[in-house]
C-alpha cells in the first residue's frame, strides 16, 4: 500500500505560478505510475499529467500541455507538478494518484488508479 499527501495548493493571479507536491509513503515510490488528476465543482475528475515509473514516460492532458510540467524525486518520494501560466480555468482541487506497476495504457483514467491522496485546492483569480 501507499499514502499520497499533497500540498502546495493555494490562491494565485492569473498568469501566476504554483508547485504541487506529492508526497508518498509506504511502498517504494518508485513501483507506481504517478498521475496528476483535477475536479471542479460539478464537473467529472479530469486527467493532468502523469510520470511512468521510471520517469522516462510522461504524459500532458491537452488543455495543460506547454504549461505544466511533473517530475519525481525517488529520494523524497515524491512527485510535483509545476503549475505555469495558470488561467481561471485551472481552478480545481488537485489529486495525486498512484497505480501499481508499469505504466497502464489507460493512464488517462481515474478508475486505472489504486490510491489516491486528499486533494489540494488550487484557485486561480481572474
Amino acid at each position: 500500500q501507499v499514502q499520497l499527501v499533497e500540498s502546495g495548493g493555494g490562491l494565485v493571479q492569473a498568469g501566476g505560478s504554483l508547485r504541487l507536491s506529492c508526497a508518498a509513503s509506504g511502498r517504494t515510490f518508485s513501483s507506481y505510475t504517478m498521475g496528476w488528476f483535477r475536479q471542479a465543482p460539478g464537473k467529472e475528475r479530469e486527467f493532468v499529467s502523469a510520470i511512468s515509473r521510471s520517469g522516462l514516460q510522461i504524459f500532458y492532458a491537452d488543455s495543460v500541455k506547454g504549461r505544466f510540467g511533473i517530475s519525481g524525486d525517488n529520494a523524497k518520494n515524491t512527485v510535483y507538478l509545476q503549475m505555469n501560466s495558470l488561467k481561471p480555468e485551472d481552478t480545481a482541487v488537485y489529486f495525486c494518484a498512484a497505480a501499481a506497476g508499469r505504466t497502464p495504457p489507460a493512464y488517462y483514467s481515474p478508475t486505472t488508479y489504486d490510491y489516491w491522496g486528499q486533494g489540494t485546492q488550487v484557485t486561480v483569480s481572474s
